[in-house]
């Protein structure tokens, strides 16, 4: 994991900062974990596009991840650290003494050679998967399940990590990375430490082409519209374009549209900040 910047010897690397993907140890992926990933367009399945802004890009074939951490009490040896096209963090592959290989999302530290273990007797370090109720208070963790056996849902990202503040009754106490403290399942998976390759976020593209490489078509700005195209757009010159909505006129900047008798709502002790 580290970043770098090049000279501006043209206008696509004046700003840029890549990543060196020194962490990766391997640029072929495992030939029995991938499977096709055909692209839509932002089309449905009568050619009418239901999305905007999606198109083009390389071709990519998705690699299938163990998000259920569920082959409990056998030990596995990290064999490589992979990139992954479909996701910010990195992935690693797992070889089972059993024979059986799979992706799982690499957290931070993890090395080629650890041995990594789920279930009720793994020791609390990175990269093994626990149940909620045997971690202890205080531990960063990610790759959160919502429900036992579902598979993780949270906490999945480059760089983050979930708290583990406390327990009440059958319910563990956690805060998420976006300051949100809810509760979740003390019987439900989660994996100790924080997902890798957090110098994500500090990565600049430098230029739009990157941006159509990943399949990203450039975004109108409402105000640019014609009036029938957007609530925002018209007027004589350059207009604001009155206050700031989507196009199905969702009012932007601190509406709130989480219903209000959402079920879930009492599982979550404090929302996040705004």
């Amino acid at each position: 994991m580290g970043l770098k910047k090049f000279n501006p010897i043209t206008p696509g690397t004046r700003f840029k900062v890549a990543d060196t993907f020194s962490d990766v140890t391997t640029s072929t992926p495992e030939k029995t974990l991938l499977v096709s990933n055909k692209k839509s367009g932002g089309r449905n399945h009568s050619g009418k596009m239901t999305m905007r802004y999606i198109g083009g890009g390389n071709k990519q074939r998705y690699r299938l991840i163990d998000f259920r951490r569920d082959k409990h009490g056998v030990p596995a040896k990290v064999a490589t650290i992979e990139y992954d096209p479909n996701r910010s963090g990195r992935i690693a592959l797992l070889q089972y003494i059993d024979g059986e290989k799979r992706y799982i999302l690499a957290p931070d530290k993890l090395e080629v050679g650890n041995t990594v273990l789920s279930g009720e007797n793994a020791p609390v370090e990175p990269g093994n998967a626990l149940f909620l109720k045997d971690i202890p208070l205080g531990t960063m963790i990610h790759h959160i399940e919502m429900r036992p056996g579902q598979g993780a849902v949270l906490v999945r990202s480059a760089g983050v990590s979930a708290q583990l503040q406390a327990r009440d009754g059958k319910y563990a106490i956690i805060r998420m990375p976006s300051g949100e403290i809810r509760m979740i399942l003390n019987t439900c998976l989660a994996v100790v430490g924080t997902v890798s390759n957090s110098d994500h976020r500090l990565v600049r593209s430098g230029k739009a082409g990157r941006s159509r490489w990943l399949g990203r078509r450039p975004r109108v700005r409402g105000v640019a519209m014609n009036p029938v195209d957007h609530p925002m757009g018209g007027g004589e010159g350059r207009a604001s374009g009155g206050h700031p909505r989507s196009r199905k006129g969702i009012p932007a900047k601190g509406y709130k549209t989480r219903a209000p008798k959402n079920r879930s709502s009492k599982y979550i002790i404090e929302r996040r900040k705004k």
